[in-house]
């Protein structure tokens, strides 16, 4: 399992790619569930046309170890990636990147769904937007899925 807090643009296709040559599962995973996030240039209708994302390094890492663990308890997932952006974030760049491989589709669905689910309403980060106006806002978690 492995997790990765960055501070600049990465292409999440390629470090699934490179994730993936290095994995010794060659033949005992049947799926591969992936979930990406990118940043919007909108939110609660207003245009966005920037965002800053903080972290607090070590409670991070150890909560994200946490969902991790706990999505190994619920479903077989044979590895796991997960990618996260930190610092300043321009409109269509990743923010997120979750791989999850496993023998079955349902356990890697449900795996990355879960991991995503809590990383999006528990993980420490918190997110300030900058407006066009040239404001900026805090964004409050959000606890429910869309």
């Amino acid at each position: 399992m492995t997790i990765k807090i960055v501070d600049s643009v990465f292409d999440p296709f390629l470090e699934i790619q490179d994730f993936q040559t290095q994995l010794a599962l060659n033949g005992k995973f049947g799926a591969t569930s992936i979930f990406i996030g990118t940043m919007r240039d909108f939110n609660e209708g207003d245009e966005v046309h920037a965002m800053t994302l903080e972290h607090y390094e070590g409670m991070t890492q150890k909560q994200l170890e946490k969902i991790i663990t706990t999505a190994k308890d619920k479903w077989t997932i044979l590895e796991a990636l997960i990618v996260h952006r930190i610092g300043d974030i321009l409109p269509s760049e990743p923010i997120v990147l979750i791989a999850i491989w496993s023998v079955h589709r349902a356990d890697a669905f449900e795996a990355c769904r879960y991991i995503m689910e809590e990383l999006k309403s528990n993980a420490p980060f918190w997110k300030r937007e900058t407006l066009s106006s040239h404001q900026t806002r805090w964004v409050l978690k959000n606890t429910g899925s869309k």
